[in-house]
């Protein structure tokens, strides 16, 4: 698929009659950006965001459909094909966007998912939306995809979007994994529509999760609340006609694609461009790192408090320890997020004031967002990575410093709030709420010895390098044949 997304990028896309796909992708947005130039002239570029790393892969060796938003508002496309995959643009209104998107979505469920780190919102025009919203994009898959074909939904936007295709499709085998977290029952139950939620994602074969713990809430949520008979991670679900059917949730833990990391971390100009990023900070003694979208649920306010005490308390000096915090925009135009931003811009400012010299900065602080080159660049020159999240459903940064850090040297800071944190146990844990240990945490990175650095890390990368995204979706994609074979 990195070729079929590189091909847009150079040529216009082309009007396709659009055939039956054995295998359909059905997630919020496309794979790539619609961008028109000033002279009118409309070209695609890839979309940035993890599940497009994520399905990459897998797509290059399917001919199948991807169903999504264009990510533009009022914007009605024909689907068209891109190196044999068909592309089945869903329109949403500028209303629509506000409050199925932006609203139920993310102002609804995110919170809600994120253990109510900040209040959801509740609002029944937002929830009819999302109702209508998802009945879009299941008739559009329901539409492309072949006979005895396979759907495959993805994430929290798209919850009802499963029943909605089976009762369109019952011929259909139907996949969901949900990126997000799922909340313990004690949370989700505040939900007022829960249990239409929890019938929508039913209806798929297999509901995959990011934790066992979270596909242990979600099967306690179904037990609870729809009292369908649950075993392991079997359930079943009445037909209305005496019989049954069995769906499974389970968890399938995402991870990356491992090869193009490993090109660019060989690169000679990528290693070169380190040496500069650290020339450019005054070549300190050691660099930090973190890296995450704009958001309330990465701990990038904890992170950066304990930072700047440890400057304050002397246990780290500026002219030795530098924090770089890349803080890619995100969601702007929801006010928690825009008083975010406030926040964190005056928590560095105020750092920064106290404690910068001349030639040396505390906190390079970088609102925007960077091509993976530089990406990796940032990888190899920093000596610990700084993964803070209150809660995240994977956290997929975490695995690509790992996957860069090929001298096997470099220190993970990981929250054991993160699915990542299941899997890279040779990772320094912490609870980012205790800020005093999460104070010592940095230190015990800072100070490390190359050969516990080594130790660790090696581990790290057999466990990345060995589960990388290809596993993932292969055990996911088996589930689904089991499922089709009963």
């Amino acid at each position: 698929m990195t070729r079929f997304l590189d091909s847009l990028e150079e040529t216009p896309r082309e009007e396709p009659s659009v055939t039956a796909a054995d295998f359909v992708v059905v997630a919020n947005r496309l794979p790539v950006d619609r961008v028109v130039g000033p002279d009118g002239e409309e070209t695609w570029r890839t979309s940035p965001g993890g599940l497009v790393a994520a399905l990459e892969p897998m797509m290059r060796s399917v001919h199948g459909a991807w169903v999504g938003w264009p990510g533009q508002a009022d914007v009605e496309l024909e689907p068209f094909e891109a190196d044999g995959i068909d592309l089945i643009p869903v329109a949403l209104s500028a209303d629509e966007v506000a409050d199925y998107y932006e609203g139920f979505a993310n102002d609804t469920i995110w919170p809600l998912y994120h253990d109510v780190i900040a209040p959801p919102q509740y609002h029944r025009e937002w929830w009819e939306a999302y109702v209508i919203v998802n009945r879009r994009f299941a008739e559009a898959a329901a539409a492309v995809v072949a006979k005895d074909g396979t759907v495959w939904v993805h994430d929290y936007q798209l919850q009802l979007v499963p029943q909605m295709v089976r009762e369109l499709r019952p011929d259909v085998t139907i996949g969901y994994f949900h990126h997000i977290p799922f909340p313990a029952h004690g949370l989700y139950a505040q939900l007022p529509w829960r249990d239409q939620v929890l019938r929508g994602l039913l209806g798929a074969d297999v509901i995959g999760f990011q934790r066992a713990q979270d596909a242990t809430y979600f099967l306690t949520a179904v037990r609870r609340r729809l009292r369908y008979e649950v075993k392991g991670a079997g359930i079943a679900i009445p037909d209305g006609q005496g019989g049954s059917r069995t769906a499974v949730a389970k968890a399938f833990p995402i991870s990356i694609d491992t090869a193009p990391y490993l090109e660019l971390a060989a690169r000679d100009d990528i290693k070169a461009r380190a040496a500069e990023i650290r020339a450019s900070l005054g070549n300190p003694k050691r660099i930090l790192l973190g890296v995450d979208r704009l958001d309330y649920t990465k701990g990038i306010g904890h992170r950066i408090k304990a930072y700047g005490e440890l400057l304050e308390d002397g246990r780290l000096a500026v002219e030795d320890v530098t924090l770089i915090q890349v803080a890619s925009p995100s969601r702007e135009r929801v006010d928690a997020y825009a008083h975010l931003r406030d926040e964190i811009e005056l928590a560095v400012a105020r750092i920064n004031g106290d404690h910068d010299t001349v030639g040396h900065s505390a906190i390079r602080y970088l609102h925007q967002g960077y091509p993976r080159e530089e990406m990796v660049a940032l990888y190899l020159a920093a000596d610990v990575m700084l993964v803070t999240a209150l809660r995240d459903g994977m956290n997929l940064v975490a695995k690509e410093y790992i996957a860069t850090r090929t001298d096997n040297h470099g220190v993970l800071v990981l929250s054991e709030f993160t699915g990542a944190a299941d899997e890279l146990r040779q990772a320094v844990r912490v609870n980012p709420h205790d800020i005093a240990g999460l104070k010592d945490a940095i230190m015990e990175a800072v100070e490390m010895s190359p050969a516990e650095q080594s130790r660790r890390m090696r581990a790290l990368r057999r466990r990345v390098l060995d589960n990388d995204v290809n596993a993932w979706s292969s055990s996911f994609l088996a589930a689904l044949a089991d499922v089709r074979t009963r």
